[in-house]
């Protein structure tokens, strides 16, 4: 038994005997092995600690270095940058074609010391931007830990955690770029400016320098837009408040721009006041029940200001730029406007004959959409007569009741796409549902045809419709258009266009889209894309179409629609060429009073759709519409005539049709004693790249008093359109040729003072590729060869019945319509991609590009010889701007109308829209 016990004991300490030298030879490997744990020990012991001693020093040695270069970083940055407001050119907004429409340069006030802010006012931003100021040293570690936590909760950037000082810094610093060196510098420049300014210093500075909306900055002038107030001393709280909402959004919270999230966002500054000891809280409430009623003197006129205002707030809610971005970061922003379309829409609106005389001061409003069918895009968008920068936009922020425009939305299109056809009977027979009783303007029947049903605008058979199909159909129906609802609009009422809080032009232009392009849903937009002051693409629109109905639906919702322009309540929108549309009216909602507060129409050809609405901000007893919706449809007329003309006549064509050819009606017969001159020929184009200009010259042709036309046509576009008519000399420049695309030319000769103008057959076709390195594209297509205009027939106004839920009736008498224009070739406009685009499904027209260039008399000079262009190569090709098609420029003629239409629908809320 002890025997195993000491062989234990010999292994373990070396044992003896005539085993001892194998023993002797055995301790030591034990005490090897023994010793290793040991050193490992030693390792985790004094080997970490002096590691994490070696590490804790390098990394303060690593942290006051860095200390150091952002000091050093920092006083150098501001040395360099504190009195610059502006370190890059203008941004610069272009319309479809390429051309510049506008450029964005700021307007800064006049600098205010400390002393001379009320302390109100300081209190106001301190407690909403920042109320920690007065304690941090510039850098509120505290704020940016809360606002990480939150973010983490969130899953997303929901709170910031700058200060007022890093805000000033990133002002200074002026980059846009969301990178970490870029916060860096901004930290450093904001402990800069705390080492060497008091804290009343850098407030002042801060409220000399900040954005307030639109272009204005620094407190003064912001002081003077909103409230007409130099003195800074002279504002009131509810001012002071306005005022410190700002910064945060302020193009949201613009007081001119919307009054009513303004009025919100003064509310929760007064809190933040409140709640930090700077107010009371009885004058805390006083100041929040204020309205904004100031009017701000008008700035200068410039032409498109409604849409640049629209493309800016755009570029903000689409991207990651800010107001204070766009103002200084020197940006390239191509949008989707059409000048013609625009100009011919800003001139119909300062024409007050097209208004009904207000009783007062208060003027009759109202605002227009137009969008593109093939792909959404806006067209052309105004929110106000005699429109200024920064006004209210009614197109867009406010919103009214539809009346019979919602028709087809909410009722006829789900009744088509769930079962009913166009040939259904529908009941017509006086009639309640439940608690709701509509009723008709003329009288009831037992039975009507979708088709006059619609037409005619007759409530029973719209209301009977959607109580077959559920209001739920109709409810999803309507929202997959693009119209946002509530929850108290599952009721039978939105058959009638009686919404609880309404909707505006765009989303109608929008919705009515759908029908014009085979049953597709677009969301409107205005910028194609945006590019940096580098030339670098930041944004790009993407395609985000989804098909709500099917094409059929669409088609036969577009040829029911069509007769309301022919035979129904919107005879005062014909336009001379294919039009579908539907007639609004809503009622007053006061007893006794059978006046109108809002009128509507909303049309579509092949190519383009249009909204108009019109009514007063602040509809009451003595501010109602003794017109109907014939009104808004002498407005849809006189606008969409002058936008469209010279763009060639289409018409709808059905789901299984194929692409019809463009309608041009015949040239009236020349005399024949008028000869046409002749056709020009040896036509050479060269890219001068320098110059970013093409250069083209052709032979003269003979005889006395001969000009020219030069056609252009882009690669993608299906028509030609006029570059320059009445040319004397044989030569010609095009300096809108944009980098990347492929343009053809043509031209053609007349004799001047002829009556009719007869042009010669086209000369020769001659192709040119502009060089570029990086051109986005994107087809924009509107078609443009003239049609004779035609004078829309008078339209009889019948009356409205008041009920209390919305319900609307239009009767009209008949009237005539014209179909085709004459498409009378050889004038402005052009096609870019919708030669035939219609109420099925938005198709284009097949058409070979660079070959059919300019409309000819006699031969066709369509198909002659392609002669390529050279390029000049004086420069680098590397000025490059995104693809944008052609169109036509600007000649509006003013027609005066007389409206008048029914219809009835619901009462409705007063707060639809706000007059700033």
């Amino acid at each position: 038994m002890p025997n195993p016990q000491l062989s234990r004991s010999n292994r373990t300490t070396g044992g003896s005997g005539s085993g001892g030298n194998g023993g002797g030879k055995k301790p030591p490997t034990t005490a090897k092995k023994k010793t290793s744990p040991k050193k490992k020990k030693k390792i985790t012991g004094k080997r970490v600690f002096w590691t994490l001693f070696f590490t804790a020093a390098f990394a303060v040695f690593c942290a006051l270095g860095g200390y150091l270069f952002i000091t050093v970083s920092g006083e150098k940055i501001l040395a360099e940058n504190k009195d610059k407001i502006e370190i890059k050119a203008p941004t610069v907004i272009y319309d479809r074609t390429g051309v510049q429409i506008g450029e964005i340069k700021i307007q800064r006030g006049e600098e205010v010391e400390s002393q001379d802010i009320p302390e109100l006012l300081q209190d106001a931003f301190v407690a909403t931007e920042d109320k920690r100021f007065f304690e941090h040293s510039g850098v509120d570690l505290r704020s940016i830990g809360r606002a990480a936590v939150r973010d983490i909760i969130a899953r997303s950037a929901v709170e910031g955690g700058s200060t007022i000082t890093q805000q000033l810094a990133k002002n200074i610093f002026l980059s846009a770029d969301k990178t970490f060196f870029r916060k860096a510098t901004e930290v450093s420049i904001a402990l800069a400016l705390e080492r060497q300014y008091s804290k009343p210093e850098i407030l002042a500075m801060y409220l000399n320098r900040i954005s307030f909306g639109g272009q204005y900055y620094g407190i003064k002038a912001a002081s003077e837009r909103y409230f007409g107030k130099s003195d800074l001393n002279k504002l009131e709280l509810w001012e002071m408040a306005t005022l410190a909402a700002m910064p945060k959004a302020p193009t949201r919270y613009n007081p001119i721009a919307n009054p009513d999230k303004s009025k919100e966002r003064r509310a929760v500054v007064l809190q933040l006041m409140y709640e930090q000891g700077y107010i009371t809280e009885a004058e805390k409430d006083k100041a929040a029940a204020v309205d904004y009623a100031y009017t701000p003197p008008e700035t200068k006129e410039t032409h498109y200001q409604a849409f640049i205002d629209y493309v800016l707030q755009e570029a903000e809610d689409t991207t990651a730029l800010t107001e204070d971005d766009l103002n200084r970061g020197g940006y390239k922003i191509y949008t989707t406007m059409d000048a013609k379309a625009q100009q011919s829409l800003e001139e119909a609106f300062k024409d007050d004959a097209m208004f009904e005389q207000s009783p007062d001061d208060q003027p009759v409003q109202a605002s227009m959409t137009i969008t593109n069918n093939q792909n959404g895009s806006i067209v052309a968008i105004l929110g106000a007569r005699n429109y200024h920068k920064g006004d209210f936009n009614r197109a867009v922020n406010s919103r009214r009741q539809p009346g019979s425009a919602f028709k087809p939305i909410a009722s006829y299109a789900p009744a088509l796409e769930n079962g009913f056809t166009v040939d259904t009977p529908l009941n017509n027979e006086q009639q309640s549902f439940g608690n709701y009783s509509p009723r008709n303007l003329h009288g009831y029947s037992q039975s009507v045809s979708m088709k006059d049903a619609l037409a005619e605008s007759i409530n029973i058979p719209a209301v009977w419709l959607l109580s077959q199909i559920g209001v739920e159909t109709g409810y999803q129906f309507a929202e997959s258009l693009g119209i946002p609802l509530t929850e108290n609009d599952h009721n039978l009422s939105i058959a009638l266009g009686g919404l609880s809080k309404g909707t505006n032009t765009l989303e109608m232009a929008q919705a009515y889209n759908s029908f014009a392009n085979g049953g597709k849903y677009m969301e409107a937009y205005a910028i194609k894309s945006i590019r940096d002051s580098n030339e670098i693409e930041i944004y790009s629109r993407i395609d985000n179409s989804k098909q709500v109905m099917s094409a059929q639906t669409a088609y036969e919702m577009t040829d029911m629609m069509r007769s309301t322009i022919t035979d129904g309540t919107g005879r005062k929108a014909d336009i001379g060429r294919p039009l579908a549309g539907k007639t609004g009216t809503t009622q007053s909602g006061i007893e006794g009073n059978s006046a109108n507060r809002d009128v509507w129409f909303v049309g579509y050809t092949p190519e383009w759709t249009g909204a108009v609405w019109m009514g007063y901000d602040k509809p009451d007893a003595q501010h109602m519409l003794k017109n109907s919706s014939g009104l808004a449809a002498s407005m849809f007329a006189r606008i969409m005539k002058q936008a469209m003309e010279g763009m060639p006549v289409n018409d709808f064509k059905a789901p299984d049709a194929p692409a019809q050819e463009t309608v041009e009606t015949p040239e009236p017969q020349q005399p024949e004693t008028v000869e046409p001159a002749a056709s020009p020929s040896g036509l050479v184009a060269s890219y001068d790249v320098a110059n970013q200009t093409i250069m083209l010259s052709w032979q003269p042709v003979g005889g006395e008093n001969i000009r020219y036309r030069l056609y252009r046509q882009e690669s993608s576009e299906t028509q030609p359109s006029l570059l320059t008519d009445g040319l004397m000399s044989a030569s010609s420049s095009d300096t809108g040729a944009l980098p990347g695309l492929t343009y053809s030319y043509a031209v053609t000769a007349y004799r001047a003072g002829e009556e009719p103008i007869v042009e010669s057959a086209a000369s020769n076709t001659v192709t040119l590729t502009v060089p570029a390195e990086d051109n986005p594209e994107e087809d924009l297509p509107d078609d443009t060869i003239p049609p004779d205009e035609t004078e829309t027939d008078p339209e009889i106004d019948q009356g409205e019945v008041p009920v209390a839920p919305p319900e609307t009736d239009e009767g009209e008498n008949n009237g005539n319509s014209g179909d085709n224009g004459n498409g009378n070739s050889g004038n402005n406009g052009n096609g870019n991609g919708n030669g035939n685009s219609n109420g099925n499904n938005g198709g284009t027209e097949n058409t070979d590009p660079g070959t059919n260039i300019p409309p000819t008399e006699g031969d066709s000079g369509g198909e002659e010889n392609v002669v390529p262009g050279t390029v000049i190569p004086d420069a680098p090709a590397d000025q490059s701007q995104p693809d944008t098609p052609t169109d036509p420029a600007v000649d509006p003629n003013a027609q005066n109308t007389d409206p008048g239409t029914v219809e009835g629908t619901t009462e409705t809320q007063d707060e639809a829209t706000t007059q700033p």
